[in-house]
Parts: C-alpha cells; structure tokens; sequence
C-alpha cells in the first residue's frame, strides 16, 4: 500500500493506519531500520491525527460560542506540520 500524506488522509483512516504501526511495533519482529521508519510513519500519523482533533474542537468551540448570533466566525485551518 502507498503511503498517503497523513494531512490528505481522513482522521479515521489515519487512526487506522495508526493503530496498524503500534501492532506492527509491539509484535517486535521488525528489522530496526523498518521499526524506525514505522516509528517516524506513526508519529507523522498522531501529529496529523491530533491537527485534526484541535481543528474539530475549533470549529466546534466556534458553533456553539455562536449559536445565539445570526452570522459566524471565521475558521482558521491549523497547519498539519506543526508541533503537537
């Protein structure tokens, strides 16, 4: 399977993928240079994972701050690459 980007995946196959990588590492049959680059896969997944949580709980927080006005706020995208 190509590896998708983790920020063009949706948050659920990430998760997928995610919980894949940690089985995959806990079994413990992986060669270290493929562990490694199992490890980096994985926390290029939970950071792309949690980018999306945090833009969810934004967008989220922006509705319900809102749901008593006529318009709503902006919503400002959070970049993926960003340090969790």
């Amino acid at each position: 399977m190509a590896s998708k980007k983790p920020e063009n995946m949706s948050y659920e196959a990430t998760i997928e993928e995610l919980d894949t990588l940690v089985n995959q590492l806990e079994n413990g049959d992986l060669p270290l240079d493929d562990a490694l680059k199992t490890f980096e896969r994985g926390i290029a997944l939970a950071r792309s994972g949690q980018a999306k949580l945090n833009d969810a709980e934004q967008r989220v927080k922006i509705l319900l701050s809102d749901s008593d006005e006529s318009s709503l706020s902006d919503f400002v995208e959070s970049d993926d690459n960003s340090e969790v």
